[in-house]
Order: structure tokens, then sequence, then C-alpha cells
């Protein structure tokens, strides 16, 4: 698998009263094309900070991201973040929301190419209403909406269903999953549910506490639809869970 993502050597520090204050110290990884790689690790250990860093909003102290072998320095179209605070705009339609990222001429009919990324999402008969006549869920998919509109090569989320409920949350998992295997994407997702990673990806990486360095690494060896019931996915949890410290976990 041809290499997208490079993480060589990643170090970030920040000012605090005691002093710097040491974050990711020395991460490196790669992530393949088309890969699905989750980071799950403690609050506060730097997974949003290096995906910052990877989406080109912060630079590294040390080391550097590379992207299909150039060096990330600022935030490209080839990849999108979609953060868990949310960023749809209130005072714009579904639709209006989707096709705020079309710029240029490019597109084709804005409308529809908004109306068919607003229906691949479940949206559909939702394109006129604006983002308060929406439930939670449907926030997630129109956000959801707005980054694959643009056709990024790589998605960057960042506990993207934190905020559902354990059943919303597996409905939109799901729905991520069902897009995916329409439309190819590299995926790098931040989370701290052990069960969502291995739901999701094809590749967990443990964190560490801060200052962070990778702790273990997980393939994620099946095939989707996975069964998250089954006993090996059930061992592969127990597995990183105990990488978290939680070695009296039993099923």
């Amino acid at each position: 698998m041809r290499t997208k993502i490079a993480v060589n050597h990643v170090k970030k520090s920040y000012a605090s009263d005691k002093g710097p204050l040491r974050v990711l110290d020395g991460v490196t990884f790669t992530v393949g094309d088309g890969e699905i790689v989750a980071i799950v690790g403690p609050s506060g250990c730097g997974k949003s900070t290096l995906l910052d860093i990877l989406a080109g909003f912060e630079r590294p102290d040390q080391g550097s991201v590379t992207v299909d072998g150039a060096e990330m320095t600022r935030p490209s179209a080839a990849g999108i973040l979609i953060a868990q605070q949310g960023s749809v705009f209130p005072w714009l339609t579904v639709r209006e929301n989707v096709m705020f990222g079309l710029n240029g001429h490019a597109h084709g009919d804005k409308r529809l190419v908004a109306d068919h990324y607003a229906a691949m999402v479940g949206l559909s008969g939702f394109e006129t209403s604006y983002p308060h006549e929406l439930s939670g869920g449907m926030l997630k998919r129109l956000e959801l909406a707005r980054a694959l509109v643009v056709r990024p090569e790589i998605l960057y989320m960042d506990e993207p269903f934190a905020a559902l409920d354990a059943l919303l949350n597996l409905r939109m998992r799901c729905e991520l999953l069902r897009i995916l295997a329409q439309e190819r994407h590299t995926v790098l997702l931040i989370t701290h549910d052990v069960e969502e990673a291995i739901h999701i990806a094809d590749r967990v990486i443990v964190f560490s506490d801060r200052p962070t360095t990778i702790q273990a690494t997980f393939e994620v060896p099946f095939p989707h639809p996975r069964k998250l019931s089954g006993r090996a996915m059930q061992e592969l949890r127990v597995s990183i869970l105990r990488e978290r410290g939680v070695d009296n976990y039993s099923d």
C-alpha cells in the first residue's frame, strides 16, 4: 500500500507557568493510501494537537508531516478536518451549507451536487431546513456532507460522534462506513472509544500519557461489516483496553 501520510519524529510543546509543557515526544507512523487509522489515548495526550498538525493548522517544534511526499506547512484542500465541536453555519440551510465549499465553476450545477451529498448522508427532504431544525445526528450528517462534497483525499476526524448517545453513535459509524465503501478516502480518526476504533479502522494506534509516544499498534484484520460481538473482536478490544491500563477488564 502506497504511503499517503508520513509522520516523522514529531515533537510539540506549549508554554506554561511551570515551563514548557511537552505534549508530543517524537511520534512516528505512516498511513497508507485509502487506509483508515484510529488513534486512541488518554485525555490531554495530544491527539487533537497531532491532528491539527496533520491538517496544517499547527507546525511541529521538531519533525515533519508529509502528504504524498510533500511537507505539510499549511492547510490543504486535499484534507478536511471534521472537529468535535461542529462547524455548520446556523444562518444557512442544509443545501447552502453543503454548497459553501464549492468554489469556482468546476463543479457544474452546485445545487445538484449539494443535494446529491445531502442524499448520500440521509438528509433528502431537509435541503431547505436550517441547522436549528435538525437533530444532533442530522447535524453530524450535515457536517459529513460538507466535508465530502469537496472530494477530499483525506478525512481528519476528531471525536466526530462523541456527543451522540450510544445508539446514534453506532448508527453514524455505520453510515460513515457505508459512505467510505462508496467514496474512497484516507481517514485518520481520533477517538476515546475503543469499540468505535475497532469498528471503523484498519489499524489502531495507542498513544501513551503525556509526553506522548506511540505505546502500541494493533491491526484490525476483519472485513466489513464487522460483528462487534464476535470473539476475535472482543479479544482485540480487551488487548487495547489493557494497553490503556484497564487490566481488570472482563467480558
